[in-house]
């Protein structure tokens, strides 16, 4: 059964979408529920959630009635009426997400069904404050002028993907050492403050890329999973119990610092051994651009001679990976991802595949190696998620509540 709701009657939920999102625990089941299963009847809401068919129908009108529900093509064929699911609108709520990377930025409107509706890029040495906020500026500004008033109402928030304790990946000296140390001083939210009164919300960049798998890709359908997104730098993230875990302090999931197999005494960690930082400079030494590995989307044609080698090593630090991280928590399944095009991600997941098999697992149940499906826009569609589950979805716990509501926990 789920929690009681607002006020202790069924109806009572907040409607507004101006910033406010959804108060009542009930309606955010709901629409929890409609978020992973895309269409739901009515009928069907009440046998999953426990609540009464009178109930659920007060809620559904009235998040209809705001805009975030609609009425779905009845389905025909059975004995009676025809039953009629429910499912979200997209342009019910949007949000906008910022990646924040050590080569290129990215910035991306969200609806509320994870479609990406525009989006903008910025390439650059290294993210300096003047820079990255600059762009968000600017680029919120291009991306609302596009929109209707109607629509601007409903950008509920701004999400920041950023790697956790930005200043100190960087190989800076003198004064541009000190101008990227100043990310450590910075706070986000009175930044953005400057120029949009948008509630913001700053997540680590590969937790928010795992929570983009976990609503959108093949995270959807599992209960507990790691998760490995390879950038400049590999970082990962964890989903336990349907929910992906910040942490205490938002550095859960630090799988780019696990010691590295091919470390000299466990002093080098994943992220100096499994990263494209260190395929940018193989292409630098054989004379190949390596700019290209920060395009987007990825196009990495006529890069194989450097890419052989690299995938091989990555393939072999990835696979000591996923055995260590089930060495902590019994994961059914390691989830790989990141800003690699879809061909190569495939191609490393084999390798990973035949690696792991290979490896001394003694005391440890192997897990399914599979590949992520949200790719290189992971972070950034991860960011902009951040604000619509903290205003209208189920976040902490929520795979256990709806998991338990639907007869599955």
């Amino acid at each position: 059964m789920a929690g009681p709701m607002v006020g202790g009657s069924g109806a009572g939920v907040d409607a507004g979408v101006n910033q406010r999102g959804i108060r009542d625990h009930n309606a955010r089941l709901i629409l929890s529920i409609l978020h992973r299963e895309r269409a739901v009847a009515g009928a069907e809401l009440a046998r999953r959630t426990g609540l009464s068919r009178p109930t659920v129908s007060t809620i559904l009108r009235e998040l209809e009635e705001a805009g975030l529900l609609r009425r779905g093509e009845p389905q025909r064929g059975r004995v009676g009426k025809p039953s009629v699911p429910m499912e979200l609108v997209p342009e019910g709520v949007f949000s906008y997400g910022l990646k924040i990377g050590r080569r290129s930025a990215e910035l991306l409107l969200l609806d509320f069904t994870g479609g990406v509706r525009d989006q903008l890029h910025l390439a650059y040495d290294y993210p300096l404050p003047e820079v990255v906020f600059g762009f968000l500026e600017n680029g919120i500004a291009r991306l609302g002028a596009a929109l209707s008033d109607d629509a601007r109402a409903r950008i509920c928030g701004i999400g920041i993907g950023t790697p956790f304790e930005l200043w100190k990946w960087h190989n800076l000296t003198g004064p541009a050492a000190e101008r990227f140390r100043s990310w450590k001083d910075v706070d986000f939210a009175r930044e953005v403050a400057a120029f949009s009164d948008l509630p913001v919300t700053v997540v680590k960049d590969t937790t928010a890329a795992c929570q983009a798998e976990h609503l959108f890709g093949r995270g959807r359908m599992l209960r507990d999973y790691a998760y490995f997104f390879i950038g400049a730098f590999i970082g990962g993230g964890v989903a336990l119990n349907g929910t992906v875990l910040k942490g205490a302090t938002g550095n859960a999931g630090a799988l780019g610092s696990l010691g590295a197999a091919g470390g000299q005494g466990g002093r080098r960690q994943l992220v100096d051994t499994a990263s494209l930082h260190l395929l940018a400079a193989q292409l630098e030494d054989a004379g190949l651009d390596a700019s290209r590995l920060w395009q987007r989307p990825p196009d990495w044609r006529g890069l194989e001679s450097a890419l052989e080698p690299w995938l091989e090593q990555t393939a072999s630090e990835l696979a000591a990976a996923c055995l260590s991280v089930c060495a902590v928590i019994d994961f059914e399944v390691v989830l790989i991802d990141g800003a690699l095009p879809p061909a190569v991600r495939a191609d490393l997941v084999a390798r990973v595949r035949r690696r792991i098999g290979a490896l001394d697992a003694r005391g440890l149940i192997l897990p399914r190696i599979e590949a992520g499906e949200v790719g290189a826009n992971a972070r950034a569609v991860g960011a902009a998620c951040w604000p619509l589950l903290e205003q209208y979805l189920l976040n902490s716990h929520a795979g256990a509540a709806v998991a338990a509501a639907e007869g599955r926990g």
